[in-house]
């Protein structure tokens, strides 16, 4: 049995699982290595500086750092899925990774590993890719000498839960649901604090080692079932369910894209294999570890409130590799040989930064951009249509961002209280770009605020798509400097000027005017 002098290591740790296991570890006492691509992304959670915790930066393809990584670790935690960061190559990059693995734990002489995977008989006809990938690296994993723990799990409920956001969305959206033939498909859904519970129970108990259990809820439900469940603890009317033949698995997924803000390259693995039932067949677990089962209503019901009291702690939208362009501090690819086209906006206003900032931060989501939101929906609309997130993402909390937030179709890069936000588009278009957003005191009681688009296009199509847009950059951009500031209840002490950065290697933008 591991004590809390050993060193646990948690693979996605800025996943929506492990972000909540971590923290829980810590809790208990262990000591914790978590193992991510982008550092920064966990920087600031609220247990990075715990004194039993360390962040360490790690690509699951990198053998050779793998290994590195791992060193000194006694259990590991894999809780990794390649499904958003690798495209359609998810299911060939989550077996590479899970080969890595099994030759860095080996050679570290890890004693444990614990895989959480999914719910399906794999020998079903017509079982999805995404769930036959899930028990293909749990095949890999238990193939090497590490005792390897494989927990199977189907639908997760909690607040931030990608399939969790799928059902509510359809069941607030559309109070009349064609369904295809997959809404009475026999399903076993799992609390999120019962599988953290499974989860440690299994690192804490020497009789779970090496062995492979299905876990799940109280007792198997159908989908149509569960949209009701959520209606009534919503409070709204009971949904009605009409399933037809002709929805296939992939027009589900398509018609899932528009409805909620879960885009396609996520909708589309996971509707795949509602049409395979994913009950638990083995629970022998129960016995092992005799946790209380936390009942659907009351499941639901608990996310709800963490979503009302802005309590979420991860989200599905954390998910995704944070790849900052590197012209997104130097201000200029012309070194590369590239093109970097610039639209900035700046003015002074009759305000502290420490009185702007939280304005910014509120940015997006429902509050919106404080100017032209029928503009900012109308191309998140075009983006939706394109399959790319569009506005549906929202963002996780509506006062604090944190680097690795999504904000409708932008990723957080950087967040410098009071000096800078810096905001990735994520959106589908012809070329690269970010939103950079900075405060600067220009005297007693005067801030500039700058609001900077950087946009690097691929080929003639990129050129044109920034052309094209480039007299809605300046009215936006304009409109929301004076917007903002009287929002803040102050005056602009100049209208809103036109700039361009004069120091192409630097990031700091000049403050004389042009």
């Amino acid at each position: 049995m591991p004590t809390q002098s050993d060193l646990v290591v948690v693979t996605g740790a800025s996943g929506y699982v492990g972000g909540r296991l971590v923290p829980v570890l810590l809790e208990r006492g262990h000591r914790v290595r978590a193992l991510v691509r982008s550092v920064e992304k966990l920087a600031c959670r609220p247990w990075a500086d715990h004194p039993n915790v360390e962040i360490v930066a790690a690509d699951l393809l990198d053998l050779p750092g793998l290994t590195q990584a791992l060193a000194g670790g006694n259990s590991l935690f894999y809780l990794v899925h390649g499904m958003l960061a690798q495209g359609k190559r998810y299911a060939d990059a989550d077996a590479w990774a899970a080969r890595n693995m099994v030759t860095a734990a080996a050679r570290n002489e890890l004693e444990r590993i614990i895989y959480l995977g999914g719910l399906g008989d794999p020998e079903t006809p017509g079982i999805s890719p995404h769930l036959r990938s899930r028990h293909r690296v749990g095949q890999i994993l238990q193939s090497g000498p590490t005792a390897t723990t494989v927990l199977n799990a189907a639908m997760i409920l909690g607040s931030g839960s990608a399939s969790f956001e799928i059902m509510r969305y359809l069941a607030e959206r559309l109070p009349v649901m064609v369904t295809p033939r997959w809404v009475h498909t026999p399903s076993q859904p799992i609390a999120i604090g019962n599988v953290i519970d499974y989860l440690l129970g299994c690192l804490e108990t020497p009789a779970t080692r090496g062995q492979t259990f299905d876990i799940g809820g109280p007792a198997p439900i159908t989908y149509a079932d569960l949209f009701q469940l959520y209606a009534k603890a919503a409070g709204l009317p009971p949904r009605k369910i009409l399933p037809v033949p002709v929805l296939t698995p992939h027009l589900s997924a398509l018609w899932i894209h528009l409805v909620t803000p879960v885009p396609a390259d996520i909708a589309v693995p996971l509707t795949e294999g509602l049409g395979v039932p994913t009950v638990c067949r083995n629970t022998t677990i129960r016995d092992l570890l005799p946790i209380p089962l936390t009942d659907y209503a009351s499941a639901i019901q608990t996310a709800l409130e963490r979503q009302r009291l802005d309590l979420v702690e991860t989200c599905w939208r954390d998910a995704g590799e944070i790849q900052p362009p590197e012209w997104s501090d130097c201000g200029d690819a012309a070194w590369a040989g590239g093109t970097l086209l610039e639209c900035g906006y700046r003015a002074v206003i009759d305000a502290t930064p420490e009185t702007l900032w939280p304005l910014l931060e509120r940015m997006g989501g429902r509050q919106g951009y404080y100017y032209g939101n029928f503009l900012w929906h109308l191309r998140g609309l075009l983006d939706r249509l394109a399959g790319g997130v569009g506005l549906a993402r929202g963002r996780r909390r509506a006062q604090r961002l944190r680097v690795g937030d999504a904000v409708d179709f932008w990723r957080v890069l950087e967040v410098r209280p009071k000096q800078r936000l810096l905001l990735d588009a994520e959106m589908k278009m012809p070329g690269r770009a970010v939103l950079d957003i900075q405060l600067a005191a220009a005297g007693p009681d005067r801030t500039e605020l700058r609001l900077l688009s950087r946009f690097e296009p691929h080929g003639i199509l990129g050129l044109a798509y920034w052309y094209s847009l480039y007299p809605f950059h300046q009215l936006v951009f304009r409109g929301m400097l004076r917007a903002i500031a009287r929002r803040a209840g102050r005056n602009l002490a100049n209208p809103p000027q036109r700039f361009t950065p004069k120091l192409a290697t630097s990031c700091e933008l000049p403050v004389s005017s042009d």
